[in-house]
């Protein structure tokens, strides 16, 4: 159950595939210098696996409480989580303005991989602080911002998101939370389910985001609010007052990510909680989906940390285990089961897809950079369109993908591994929440096909399709077998996407592409995954010419885009079919009839 973080490979994408170097040189930007990164990824990388990993398990056995006096973490939470803010790990890509360090969201990204890997559990609460504070630096007043920004950017407080009710899930347009003007405030009443760290002891006060209706609201999402509604009122001079009317009445009981206390919150029980309203009235949907995308980007890393923890435990056990006689194993004592083929392709899969999730993330995030940071306008506004575009493909397919995995590593560990002792059940079970919250995967591949396809007649996807041709041409003018097998199946891959997107924008309305929306997201997924390992492996042979180049870790990333290749690209000319060919079937069937 031990975990070390991967930073040569973090920082391989950072400085050799996403340009950091670049990025530096973007205002605001200046002081992410190679020197600092490195010295962030290795003292989070100590951080994690020293004081978060051991934990994870612990966390998961334990659970959080429900007491009629709050929740209770596990045994180590809040000793950790007090270490986690004075070091300043939730403060790294906020504003300066509010106590942050000002660094690219990318190098943010790379650091919340280890939280994830490390103990998934743990590192919601930071999350969904860091999605709050989005939230109001973009949208509050800055009388709320001077208010609440500086401890929570600090970690003191932390911050949470309050959409979903009992009766309004996705369907966020049924939502029944009123929010009674009074003064200066609102008074807030109504009941939120759903709410990750809505309660807890790690911090001395929580900052409700809370979306409800006024009184003359109209109907639908565009009667919506955003209310920030603290767990204890703030006096004039920042301390902590008496409590709000916000209480967590339960917590529910999951399938995984135990210590992370999901809860039932209740506004207004004695006459309401005192409410501030953010920016505009009937405004609240549109800035709270400036807190969604970022946890949506934010969730899609989830999904790889923890494929990175699993493939960790199940390299470490199929070295150990000796099973049978080995086909790759040269002499007796080298008949581990990682010599068995089927083991290694399993193996295989892991590492290149986590290697291809992370390029694609970490390419979000920089292109989010250079959105908010460049000075040319243009530059900033396509920048602006691939950081969106890639988003519902980092949440949507790094998670499913995630699942996918952290099954595979159970499987490498056989019937040991449906064993809880192993901890491998454990990262299954907490990677199957990534795919539902935050926008389940066909939410995430309907604003795909819609806002970020179909909307802007194909021009973000087509401008991504570009580059990947790009890449292709340069692929192509090297003589190398790695290289040559990638470019085969990523050329072929690319025209399948380019195929399945013009059938897209063919269609007159939205009944069968969301028939087949979700293998969209996917094969467009498993393509960009593959662009970026691709050019992983052009930077690691254009490096191998550096004086004292390390040539076998270099060597390993080329072979490992090419399994990838040769193994995940193949899905998506398979997946062209499926999007293409089966949308009428999907929905042929008579509902009495299923």
């Amino acid at each position: 159950m031990t975990y070390t973080a991967p930073v040569k490979d973090i920082a391989f994408v950072l400085n050799n595939v996403i340009g950091l170097d670049a990025i530096a040189k973007l205002p605001g930007f200046e002081d992410a210098t190679p020197d600092l990164v490195d010295a962030i990824l290795d003292e989070s990388a100590r951080f994690t696996g020293e004081v978060l990993a051991p934990l994870n398990v612990i966390g998961d056995q334990q659970g959080s409480t429900w007491t009629e006096n709050g929740v209770k973490t596990p045994e180590g939470w809040s000793d950790a989580y007090n270490q986690f803010i004075e070091a300043g790990w939730g403060a790294l890509a906020f504003p300066t303005e509010f106590g942050g360090q000002g660094l690219p969201m990318c190098v943010s990204a790379a650091v919340q991989e280890m939280w994830h890997s490390a103990n998934m559990s743990f590192g919601l609460c930071p999350l969904l602080t860091q999605g709050a504070v989005d939230a109001l630096v973009h949208h509050a007043s800055e009388e709320m911002q001077s208010k609440y920004l500086p401890k929570m950017v600090e970690g003191t407080w932390s911050g949470t998101m309050n959409l979903t009710e009992p009766q309004a899930g996705t369907d966020l347009a049924a939502i029944r939370t009123t929010a009674e003007p009074s003064g200066d405030h609102f008074l807030i009443k109504g009941q939120k389910i759903y709410i990750t760290y809505g309660d807890h002891d790690m911090t001395e006060n929580i900052i409700h985001l809370v979306l409800a209706r006024l009184p003359d609201a109209p109907e639908g999402v565009k009667g919506i609010s955003l209310f920030v509604v603290p767990k204890f009122m703030v006096n004039d001079d920042g301390s902590v007052g008496e409590q709000n009317d916000v209480k967590c009445v339960s917590i529910e009981h999951k399938l995984g990510i135990n210590a992370s206390p999901t809860c039932v919150m209740q506004y207004g029980d004695k006459g309401g909680a005192v409410g501030y309203l953010v920016g505009k009235e009937h405004h609240g949907l549109m800035y709270m989906f400036t807190m969604m995308n970022q946890a949506r980007h934010a969730v899609g890393v989830e999904g790889y940390g923890i494929s990175e923890r699993a493939y960790q435990q199940a390299l470490s056990y199929a070295k150990d285990r000796k099973q049978g006689k080995t086909m790759l194993g040269t002499s007796e004592d080298d008949q581990g089961i990682v010599n068995h083929p089927d083991v290694r392709r399993i193996l295989m899969t892991m590492r290149s897809s986590i290697e291809a999730m992370r390029g694609l993330a970490l390419e979000c995030a920089a292109a989010f950079d250079v959105a908010s940071s460049h000075p040319d306008k243009d530059v900033r506004e396509k920048h602006q369109r691939r950081g969106e575009l890639l988003t519902p493909l980092v949440k949507g397919w790094s998670t499913e993908l995630g699942v996918e995995l952290c099954s595979l590593g159970v499987q490498v560990h056989g019937g040991m591994g449906f064993i809880e002792e192993t901890g491998a059940a454990q990262h299954l079970r907490d990677s199957r929440i990534a795919p539902i919250y935050e926008g389940t995967t066909a939410i995430q591949a309907n604003d795909l096909i819609g806002r970020k396809t179909a909307r802007d007649g194909g021009q973000g996807m087509s401008e991504l399709l570009a580059d990947m041709q790009a890449t292709l041409n340069v692929l192509e003018g090297i003589d190398h077998v790695d290289l040559k097998a990638v470019s085969k199946r990523l050329s072929a891959a690319v025209k399948a996407a380019e195929e399945a997107t013009k059938w897209l924008l063919r269609q007159n309305d939205a009944t069968l592409p969301s028939a087949t929306s979700v293998e969209y997201l996917m094969m467009q997924g498993r393509l960009a995954g593959g662009w970026m390992i691709a050019r992983a492996a052009l930077a690691a042979y254009g490096v191998k010419s550096d004086e004292g180049a390390d040539h076998a870790y270099l060597d390993t990333k080329m072979a490992l885009a090419r399994y990838y290749s040769e193994r995940m690209l193949p899905l998506v000319e398979s997946g062209c079919t499926i999007v293409t060919e089966s949308a009428e079937s999907t929905i042929s069937v008579a509902v009495d009839q299923l």
